[in-house]
């Protein structure tokens, strides 16, 4: 009877640990509910007109917002593909031969066709690279090349300023990972030292991740840099450059290009979604690392292959990069006036080696919302705002994106109008404690 008794206690005691526990358990739609995150927290003020706003009409540097036709700086379109009549006939004929649904499988499965196999090796040859294996989307693509090019004896060194799918890609190595300060090819060194100690006693290897273009302050990854740090240290080097592809380098093969080391660069991904204006990307190299990837990369094995009129469509975008030479130099000519113009209207816009041209402007949240009410609205003028927490508390950065279907008469008519929000900020004209309030 005893034992009984002290049984039942102690069951009652730990069925009370059991409800105590329940009650204290946080549900996790609460937790979201009441922490929505820094850009969230803002979505009742700011939906629709400064996050997820809605442009309509033509892919074109003239758009409309809110039914009111405005000059658009903020699409990645550099070569102006996107509205190009061989692109536009392109994808047309690709939908109607094909569908959106063909292939249907991942490529492993059922969803390799001619076409892809094509398209790789013409990237790989524009690239001067052994082969090439296409991703469905960059970002996805890039976490899954990080994911499969390393162990947990293996260490990976990357740029501080390294664009979120590559931090994403970082966060699933279950190994060693240093960052550098942005560009600091010192502490570079210093970082490739620790890991070379590392390494030889893990036996493993070591990867060196940055960017060609760094697509928010628009200044260029330093790969000659890098690439002459390989005879003191025994690493492999992948660059993403997905602004670099199509704008950079004398024929547009990218940043590798611009400094004369791309045959140094062991991996080399390039995107779809800026300069091709469409969707999807690449990852090239010697083909037996190539052909491991895609053998391995967990986003491209368990998804459905690229539907064929992207494939399609993107081998005349290809074809247009390489055979019209103009589209390029034309959007240099714009990128140059502009930021030339802007330079001499004593903007601030960093160290910008790019099509990227970002303004910096010092004030608050609220102040930056005042601003883009007013370019939006009496200037007419759209154009992203990039503030806390993707740069610095106080920074403002408005990131403007030239393209070759740009004019030069809307060059100047955006740099005079900058140059009056600019004049008013100094006065005080933006100074408020409060969102711009949206009709």
């Amino acid at each position: 009877m005893k034992k009984n008794a002290f049984a039942k206690k102690k069951f009652i005691k730990f069925a009370a640990l059991i409800i105590n526990y329940k009650i204290l358990t946080v549900d996790i739609f609460s937790k979201v509910k009441s922490n929505r995150g820094p850009i969230g927290q803002y979505q009742k003020e700011s939906h629709g007109y400064f996050t997820f706003p809605k442009l309509e009409g033509d892919i074109n540097p003239r758009m409309k917002f809110r039914g009111q036709e405005v000059l658009n700086w903020s699409l990645n379109n550099y070569l102006g593909l996107a509205n190009h009549p061989e692109v536009r006939k392109a994808d047309e004929e690709g939908a109607r031969r094909w569908g959106l649904a063909y292939p249907m499988g991942a490529r492993m499965m059922s969803g390799q066709t001619d076409l892809h196999v094509e398209l790789e090796n013409k990237l790989a040859a524009f690239e001067k690279k052994e082969a090439a294996y296409l991703l469905n989307y960059g970002y996805q693509g890039m976490i899954s090349i990080i994911d499969s090019m390393v162990d947990r004896n293996d260490v990976i060194v990357y740029d501080a300023d390294a664009h979120a799918c590559i931090i994403d890609g970082v966060r699933l190595h279950f190994g060693k990972r240093y960052v550098y300060p942005h560009n600091d090819m010192q502490n570079l060194e210093k970082e490739l030292e620790r890991a070379t100690k590392l390494t030889e006693k893990s036996n493993g290897g070591i990867l060196v991740i940055t960017e060609g273009v760094f697509g928010m302050a628009g200044d260029l990854g330093k790969l000659d840099e890098i690439v002459a740090l390989k005879k003191k240290f025994n690493f492999r080097l992948l660059v993403d450059d997905a602004h670099g592809f199509g704008t950079m380098g004398k024929t547009g093969m990218g940043t590798g290009e611009h400094f004369g080391v791309q045959d140094e660069i062991d991996l080399y991904f390039g995107t779809f979604a800026k300069s091709m204006a469409g969707i999807g990307a690449f990852v090239a190299g010697e083909k037996e690392i190539i052909d491991y990837l895609a053998y391995t990369m967990r986003s491209q094995i368990f998804a459905k292959s690229l539907p064929m009129p992207m494939v399609y469509g993107s081998l005349k975008r290809l074809e247009l990069i390489q055979t019209q030479p103009q589209l390029r130099e034309n959007l240099w000519k714009i990128v140059n006036a502009l930021q030339n113009g802007f330079r001499n209207k004593g903007f601030d816009l960093g160290n910008t080696q790019s099509p990227v041209t970002p303004i910096y402007l010092s004030g608050t949240l609220n102040q930056a919302t005042q601003i883009v009410k007013d370019i939006r609205e009496k200037y007419k003028i759209f154009c992203s705002m990039v503030v806390y927490p993707v740069v610095p508390k106080g920074i403002i950065i408005f990131r403007i994106i030239p393209t070759a279907a740009h004019s030069m008469e809307d060059v100047n008519y955006t740099i005079d109008c900058f140059a009056e929000v600019q004049q008013k900020l100094k006065n005080g004209k933006y100074d408020s404690d409060n969102f711009a309030q949206v009709n």
